[in-house]
């Protein structure tokens, strides 16, 4: 079992995960892998991002997909040669400072801890819509009493409800590919072939459309990282993380760029019914599969529900990995039978609070909280990048027996990452929409480095 120790007096970024279980298993860990790349976000968002680029989605899906695949590679990479609960965040501190791990981490924590609340009332939202009249609060506060409880017990129950969440939306993704290119193909009963002709219009609003579509894709892929966070927690880390990034590649091809194929093809890229139903209801539909906007609503649901579990599990061992490495308040790091128990408490009821504000503070608090998170999963990206062009050298020359997963034609893929990434936040930073996120999650970042800055300092000048 590869497990790191603790150094948090010299920053070296190395935390212990002794305290924690070792519950999952391989299993878990695949699945959580699997599910992970078929987010909420998928289901959700992908509309807005059809009517802006239209066919063109492809691209953006793809040439996205391809820097995440990029990304998780390098972070696979750094897992597998150092497994840690703090996953990014131990690495940055182990690559570049403690202020680095402080940021990334810190940072993170707050983007899933907002996550959890957001994907609890688009739940709710399903729920409340299937039984009018219900309150949407009590909804949430269910949800989130559900896996905050589970969460608590063991972290095996965190695996199984993802391993199980994970099976349906796999599944159900899988049967839409397969029912989509049967219609294709002209072999579907009751169905005629579109053919080539929803594909004619390729570029509709142009390199504007597709940069928009670019930007909605990007964001989609959140919550791959889970699965690196995670595997610290199982009994072989190193094999676990090496499996999850090594089939990346097809993961994403599939479910992202062949789903997003497979709606364009079958349906108008302008039809309203792309936004107002979501671009999978609006396929089904046009194939005459009945209930089909119910159905989707299930899945979505359970796209939610599975984020909003897979965010607590998540937000829990960052908080519990930044405070052993001293970088937090000592009563996030308690542990209780292998769990760090306060953590996830703390990390419900911060989404919680989430939700409250969006009742209390619609129009002002809660807006500037989704602006101050817009940007995050860039800035944790960027990280790294940084970590892991610092980091490879150091392993190859004093641990190359931990290469066990290698990033790509480094350093040059590393680096096109890195252009890669810079690109994404011009194109944001030219977008009305983007731009405040953009400023509000660099104003947030900025803050955090300071502050990790100079407790860096202090702690250097005991």
């Amino acid at each position: 079992m590869s497990r790191t120790t603790p150094d948090t007096a010299s920053g070296s970024g190395q935390d212990t995960d002794v305290a924690l279980s070792h519950g999952l298993k391989q299993r878990h860990l695949s699945m959580i892998a699997l599910g992970g790349v078929i987010g909420a976000g998928l289901f959700v968002g992908s509309g807005a991002g059809i009517a802006a680029a239209g066919p063109s989605i492809v691209v953006a899906y793809a040439v996205s997909g391809l820097l995440v695949m990029l990304v998780m590679r390098m972070l696979g990479e750094m897992s597998a040669a150092h497994p840690s609960s703090g996953s990014f965040s131990a690495h940055a501190e182990r690559a570049i400072g403690p202020w680095a791990g402080f940021t990334a981490g810190w940072s993170f924590w707050v983007l899933l801890c907002t996550a959890v609340g957001l994907e609890g009332i688009g739940a709710a939202k399903i729920v409340t819509r299937w039984l009018p009249g219900t309150p949407e609060w009590a909804w949430v506060a269910l949800f989130m009493v559900v896996f905050c409880v589970a969460n608590l017990a063991a972290v095996k129950n965190f695996g199984e409800f993802e391993f199980w969440f994970a099976a349906l939306k796999v599944g159900a993704i899988t049967l839409f590919l397969v029912l989509g290119v049967l219609a294709i193909a002209g072999v579907l009963p009751g169905t005629d072939s579109p053919g080539t002709a929803h594909l004619g219009d390729f570029l509709p609003n142009g390199g504007e459309g597709l940069v928009i579509g670019l930007l909605a894709s990007v964001f989609a892929y959140g919550g791959l990282e889970t699965v690196t966070i995670a595997a610290a927690e199982s009994p072989d880390p190193v094999r676990g993380v090496a499996r999850a990034v090594r089939t990346a590649m097809w993961r994403i091809a599939l479910f992202y760029i062949g789903s997003m194929a497979v709606v364009v093809t079958l349906v108008p890229w302008d039809s309203k019914a792309v936004v107002e139903q979501g671009p999978y209801v609006a396929a089904l539909d046009r194939l005459g599969i009945p209930g089909a906007a119910r159905l989707m609503d299930v899945v979505v649901l359970v796209a939610l529900l599975s984020a909003m579990n897979a965010n607590i599990y998540g937000s829990s061992r960052i908080a519990y990995s930044l405070v052993a490495r001293g970088q937090g308040p000592k009563a996030l790091g308690k542990v209780s039978a292998g769990v760090p128990r306060v953590a996830v408490l703390v990390s419900c009821l911060v989404g919680f609070g989430c939700v409250l504000l969006s009742h209390w503070r619609p129009d002002d608090v809660f807006p500037w909280l989704l602006n101050m998170i817009g940007a995050v999963i860039l800035v944790v990206w960027i990280f790294i990048a940084v970590s892991q062009l610092r980091l490879r050298r150091a392993l190859e020359r004093e641990s190359p027996e931990r290469l066990t997963v290698r990033m790509w034609a480094f350093p040059v893929l590393t680096w096109a990452a890195l252009a890669g990434m810079a690109a994404i936040l011009v194109l944001m930073a030219r977008e009305p929409d983007t731009r405040v996120q953009l400023y509000s999650t660099g104003a947030m970042t900025l803050v955090l480095a300071l502050v990790g800055y100079a407790r860096q300092r202090a702690r250097a000048a005991r």
